[in-house]
């Protein structure tokens, strides 16, 4: 069973030979930046250094995929927001939105996939399978939809709006779904073969469980429907509270961070809706822990359950190479 084969199993939840190892989160740190002369913020602009860095988590690491691009920012630029592109070891990040006056004046750009950075992440994808083969799944990283709509209005708005003006948060979310979709699609056309949707605003940190069920989840299901292959679901924070609702927004999958801190209890309350991908905690263990703290979190992961062991959240800058490679030491130990 190839990596790829043994993801998209291990995703529907069939029987696979080992538990995947991969990122389904942010893939990029500071030693694989040095040593491939490929470091942010130029790769998040250029497709070749955006290719390369992604590769390097698969090759020298060790990671069963690979995984780019390395923000939350590229659909909500195209849509209109202004990104500052950050340094070499922090994101980039929305500093000005579009629609923070309101609804009226939504607009659509035209051929919104030639718009901003999109056509390098399309390179990037196709750079990306011509070196590692059709054996090594590529995993896209997008914004979801309830993110990019905050982004397009700013959070404190769209937040504001779901309290106090139900009827332009739904026209947001819309507006916002729709392109996710066009996006999704196109990642899929451009021969990624997993996509996975941070959608950080969702949280239960700052949208409360109500909401999350009764006007997230529908925005989520449209999105899901309407795109052509597998996502994963990732939402930051605690989501215990939400974890059903999740397993009803129609992913393949959910990742979850190791706030959830019963991860036994998450598989028997999601059932067989959806698989698991995480939760070895990034802050805690992978950056700020030794090889040995990572191996004992992935050991644990993998003894309660996990589909698809992979860090709990995006991956810090700074973390050392020698623990993403001790977490996939751990998923092979633990098959030896």
């Amino acid at each position: 069973m190839n990596m790829k084969e043994r993801l998209l199993k291990a995703l529907k939840g069939e029987e696979v030979d080992k538990v995947p190892v991969c990122t389904v989160t942010q893939s990029a740190i500071v030693e694989l930046m040095d040593q491939t002369g490929a470091a942010w913020p130029e790769a998040h602009s250029d497709a070749q250094k955006m290719a390369d860095l992604a590769i390097a988590s698969y090759e020298v690491c060790g990671l069963e995929g690979v995984r780019a691009p390395y923000c939350l920012t590229v659909l909500a630029e195209a849509m209109g927001c202004e990104v500052n592109m950050g340094t070499k070891n922090r994101q980039p990040s929305v500093t000005d939105h579009p629609y923070p006056k309101g609804v009226d004046n939504l607009a659509m750009p035209e051929n919104l996939l030639t718009v901003g950075r999109i056509p390098v992440v399309m390179e990037a994808m196709k750079l990306i399978r011509d070196k590692v083969g059709d054996e090594v799944p590529i995993i896209a990283g997008m914004e979801g939809p309830v993110t990019l709509a905050s982004d397009l209005a700013s959070v404190k708005k769209f937040m504001k709006w779901s309290i106090k003006k139900p009827e332009d948060f739904q026209t947001i979310l819309d507006f916002a779904c729709d392109a996710c979709i066009e996006y999704a699609n196109a990642l899929f056309d451009a021969g990624v073969d997993v996509i996975s949707v941070p959608d950080p605003v969702s949280s239960p940190d700052l949208m409360a469980p109500d909401t999350f069920d009764k006007m997230l989840k529908p925005c989520l299901q449209k999105f899901a429907d309407g795109v052509k292959g597998p996502m994963i679901l990732h939402v930051c924070g605690d989501v215990t509270p939400i974890l059903e609702m999740m397993a009803d927004c129609h992913f393949e999958s959910i990742s979850i961070e190791e706030k959830v801190k019963d991860l036994k209890g998450a598989k028997a309350k999601v059932g067989d809706k959806v698989t698991i991908c995480g939760n070895v905690s990034s802050p805690f263990v992978l950056l700020a822990g030794d090889e040995a703290a990572v191996k004992a979190a992935a050991t644990k992961a993998l003894e309660d359950g996990i589909d698809v062991l992979a860090p709990g959240c995006g991956i810090a800058p700074d973390t050392p190479v020698a623990n993403l490679k001790a977490m996939v030491e751990a998923r092979d130990e633990y098959y030896a």
